[in-house]
């Protein structure tokens, strides 16, 4: 027997992303989505930026398991919320629908998805985002735009993390930024530490602008 597919498959995870839009909009938050791959530095990241922002931050963390970073943001005082996939290589709409029935969040505040370590998968499943950020470890390799070129052409801004590491790896700068700036010309690129702290005031006070320019929009 001949099946017959006349819409694509993903129009379905498209709809149920709008959905979470509007219910972020009714909610008054705004929404980012952080895409890296595992040991990019994304919840040193969020760690790091949470104290420079002026807006409340909560988390959405996805992992394939534990709640070691949930329960470590929680202890800092950043209200986390752990996603399990169980496997699962992305997080999707409905899972962060339901996580929200586990916060209360004030509007105005900041809403992170920490996303399961994956520059594949995550690229292909939006969470009704309006900031998406790919982040990058220097230790990760130089060629990750070239490889990866769907996850960096849907990206708002990408962060160069561990910075400090640069003199003790092979990472060619120069080679990075050319592959992200084929793939989007003008695209935000911050370098950054979080061991050092450089960085971070460029990073956190485009966030901040990008914010602002977010709500009042509506």
């Amino acid at each position: 027997m001949e099946i017959n597919i006349s819409r694509d498959l993903f129009d379905h995870e498209a709809e149920l992303a709008v959905a979470n839009r509007k219910l972020f909009q009714k909610m008054g938050i705004i929404v980012l989505n952080l895409l890296a791959g595992p040991g990019a530095g994304k919840t040193s990241m969020i760690r790091s930026t949470a104290p420079l922002l002026k807006q409340p931050v909560a988390v959405i963390e996805g992992d394939p398991a534990s709640s070691i970073d949930t329960d470590l943001l929680n202890s800092l005082g950043i209200p986390a919320v752990q996603i399990n996939t169980e496997g699962g290589c992305h997080l999707e709409a409905p899972m962060v629908s339901k996580a929200l029935d586990e916060f209360k969040l004030e509007p105005n505040t900041l809403l992170i998805i920490e996303n399961v370590g994956n520059l594949i998968c995550t690229a292909g499943f939006p969470l009704g985002e309006s900031i998406r950020v790919v982040m990058v470890g220097v230790s990760e390799g130089d060629d990750k735009p070239y490889k990866y070129p769907d996850i960096f052409q849907g990206a708002d801004a990408v962060i160069l993390n561990k910075i400090d590491l640069q003199p003790y790896v092979d990472f060619n700068r120069e080679r990075f930024q050319e592959g992200v700036r084929t793939l989007r010309p003008g695209l935000p690129i911050f370098e950054v530490s979080c061991r050092t702290g450089r960085g971070l005031s460029e990073w956190s006070q485009w966030l901040e602008r990008t914010i602002i320019s977010l709500l009042k929009e509506g």
